[in-house]
């Protein structure tokens, strides 16, 4: 199945598939893609042992096995500039916490990936809860992997208001607030409050605190659209490539769309399809993109 505004992009010889949502598995749907046409890569890939009923459900020790041949696409498709984002979480199984996240960072490594950083969802309305020998977790991982040193990188797209505490606090410098003030335990870290003064705007850190609630109902495991949405202003610019291998209910297509860059959607599940061309037909779309040539 393919629902399409029936735009396209030229990568060399072949066409990309753009503001398209494809129905099939990445690993082969990919492999008709060109080299190094997309620019981001956001996906939250099905995790193990879990939606048996929608995506058969993956053994923890077969986890990177499975996922190696869809990262090798990933890794070919993606553009030297772009980044890819892995949406993902270790599970508890059997008393303790299973490893296959952090063989698959190491796996993901000897393929070629670099992992150039590692951001928390916290996801800050969280319902409590606890099991004999823990709590309910309150974060995923975000982690970011990229063919280069260099890549596309816009962090002032992302930057957040500096807040009312720098009225008081920045009202009256000591000595001390005017120069590099060293950390007293000689960890090599430092600051100077005096840099804050006239700033309006600040950096933001790689904590993202952000609400679980979504429009989906009929989704397990749908991220908010301000997760994708975040990572796709700061790796992206408008009219880029943003590709979502494991689409779910269109989430990151959703966000792409709104921020006008061109998506591509994959996914096995053919009423997640379904779910996600209906979401795509209601977005309003920032600006004066234009959908159709």
């Amino acid at each position: 199945m393919q629902r399409s505004t029936n735009k396209r992009i030229m990568a060399g010889e072949m066409e990309v598939p753009t503001n398209k949502i494809i129905c099939g598995d990445c690993a082969a749907v990919l492999q008709s893609f060109p080299d190094e046409c997309v620019d981001l890569i956001v996906t939250s890939p099905p995790y193990v042992e879990c939606r048996k009923k929608t995506y058969g459900g993956i053994h923890p020790d077969h986890y990177v096995d499975w996922f190696l041949p869809r990262s090798q696409e990933f890794l070919r498709v993606l553009k030297r500039t772009g980044t890819f984002i892995l949406n993902i979480k270790e599970k508890a199984i059997n008393g303790e916490r299973h490893t296959y996240v952090i063989e698959l960072i190491m796996a993901l490594r000897k393929q070629g990936w670099l992992w150039t950083e590692e951001f928390v969802w916290h996801k800050k309305n969280c319902y409590p809860g606890k099991w004999p020998n823990r709590f309910r977790d309150a974060w995923e991982r975000c982690l970011q992997f990229n063919k280069a040193k260099k890549f596309k990188m816009f962090q002032e797209s992302v930057m957040v208001p500096m807040g009312e505490w720098r009225k008081s606090r920045l009202r009256k410098l000591s000595a001390t607030d005017r120069q590099r003030d060293e950390s007293r335990v000689r960890s090599g870290f430092g600051k100077n409050i005096s840099n804050w003064l006239g700033r309006e705007m600040a950096y933001p850190t790689n904590v993202l605190h952000l609400a679980t609630e979504c429009g989906n109902k009929n989704h397990s495991a749908a991220f908010p659209l301000a997760l994708p949405e975040w990572f796709i202003r700061l790796f992206t610019e408008k009219h880029d490539v943003v590709l979502d291998p494991f689409l779910g209910s269109g989430t990151t297509a959703v966000a792409a769309k709104h921020l006008e860059r061109r998506y591509i959607g994959i996914d096995t599940n053919r009423v997640y399809c379904e779910m996600a061309a209906k979401k795509l037909g209601e977005v309003a779309v920032q600006g004066s993109f234009k959908w159709s040539i």
